[in-house]
């Protein structure tokens, strides 16, 4: 008779770093998540520049880039991770270690879909966070040039190229139209 391990948040913080992968704690299974293409990364860097500014501006909290961990669920532990992120400071948690997995959920979760997958794996990722209490998850779509907006309890706003997207109560006084997170340079030669 076998007995299977359950992994834990720390287990995987342990695990020997690989160059090039990036693990993630899925209902007891550590899943590795594929890199990202250049748009994806353009993108990334774009929102989380928009954002910075107002957060700044405001002194809202930590606003975090691509690859920080989230401890959402524990037990069996359930740890994502994000292309870009918000934590209120009200909601940083107390003696939290920055050098270690964020402890609890993010106030504003912010997912791009890469071109290699699925609308479903979208929508599990989104359900993770809204149950761990993640106030508000953007999921952007390079494609339609589009912005989904889930908050818990509320109907989910799609938002086309030239509609502006709002930082509702998360990020107060927060705007940017839809289609400005989408630019990506052309590549000079």
């Amino acid at each position: 008779m076998s007995v299977k391990h359950q992994v834990t948040a720390e287990d995987l913080w342990e695990m020997p770093e690989v160059p090039g992968k990036r693990l993630e704690l899925v209902d007891e299974e550590v899943v590795e998540v594929a890199p990202a293409t250049i748009r994806h990364g353009v993108i990334a860097g774009t929102v989380h520049d928009v954002i910075k500014q107002h957060v700044r501006r405001q002194d809202l909290g930590l606003l975090m880039g691509d690859n920080v961990g989230y401890v959402l669920r524990r037990d069996p532990d359930q740890v994502r991770e994000l292309n870009v992120s918000f934590v209120a400071w009200d909601n940083v948690p107390e003696g939290n270690d920055l050098d270690r997995f964020v402890q609890g959920p993010p106030t504003l979760a912010v997912e791009i879909f890469p071109p290699n997958d699925r609308a479903n794996d979208i929508r599990e990722r989104v359900q993770d966070y809204l149950e761990a209490r993640t106030q508000q998850v953007w999921v952007l779509w390079p494609r339609r040039r589009s912005v989904s907006v889930y908050s818990s309890g509320a109907d989910t706003r799609e938002l086309g190229p030239d509609s502006v997207l709002d930082g509702g109560n998360v990020l107060p006084g927060f705007t940017v139209r839809v289609d400005d997170l989408f630019e990506v340079p052309r590549c000079r030669r």
